[in-house]
């Protein structure tokens, strides 16, 4: 009975260990094939319109007077505004900053016999409006005034026009749709071309959007640009 007793047990282990080393054998086969992924990336693009304007519109004054430089400065800005209120332009989308004021004489510009006005000043009104098409006329229109005798410093670099889009959050999720679709579309043909099926997705990972102008000529067309990188299972 006892070397009957221990053949069983022996035999029942052995075949315990066979089914054991059978299981874990196909969970590796099976833990290699989940393994098996592929990276891939997904670009969205779209162009939209900006819908806000910031148009900082820069002048300047000289004079060898204080008081004749303020009134000055003072006589430009109150026809600018008006240019502006004309153009439908109201108050509450006009700013006007406070003047700088250059006194060559104190700074030691070079010889005081060839300094021709002792005071410079300079002076930003700032337009910030969604009215983008009146305000790209309103740029072109206002070089007018400058018969009336303001000063424009058109080209000041840190007085650039800038036009901005604030819509992405309406745009977001059906970029997001496309860039995932067209990752998927090119992982579909991975697998394709290398005899495999497509799984789920592993891992997926949403990429900044950037705004940026079309180009130097139209700045008030925007592109909206997202790239998302997806990592999909493959099985045989």
């Amino acid at each position: 009975m006892t070397i009957r007793a221990s053949l069983i047990i022996g035999l029942s282990l052995i075949a315990g260990l066979t089914g054991l080393g059978f299981l874990l054998g196909e969970s590796l086969i099976k833990f290699k094939e989940l393994d098996r992924t592929v990276y891939v990336k997904g670009l969205a693009e779209k162009e939209v319109q900006a819908d806000i304007i910031l148009w900082p519109i820069k002048y300047q004054r000289a004079s060898n007077h204080l008081s004749a430089l303020y009134e000055g400065l003072e006589e430009d800005t109150s026809k600018i505004r008006k240019f502006l209120n004309e153009k439908g332009f109201s108050d509450k989308e006009i700013t006007v900053s406070a003047p700088r004021v250059t006194d060559k004489m104190a700074e030691g510009y070079g010889n005081p016999q060839n300094i021709t006005f002792r005071y410079a000043s300079t002076q930003v009104m700032t337009l910030y409006t969604t009215k983008i098409e009146a305000a790209r006329e309103s740029m072109n229109a206002i070089t007018g005034l400058g018969k009336s005798g303001i000063g424009f410093n058109a080209n000041a670099y840190e007085n650039q026009t800038e036009y901005i889009f604030s819509g992405l959050n309406k745009v977001k999720p059906q970029m997001i749709e496309e860039a995932t679709q067209n990752a998927r579309k090119t992982a579909q043909k991975f697998a394709e071309d290398s005899k495999s099926r497509l799984g789920k997705i592993k891992t997926a990972r949403q990429g900044q959007f950037t705004i940026t102008s079309r180009d130097k000529n139209t700045p008030y067309i925007k592109r909206v640009r997202i790239v998302s990188t997806v990592e999909y299972y493959l099985s045989d």
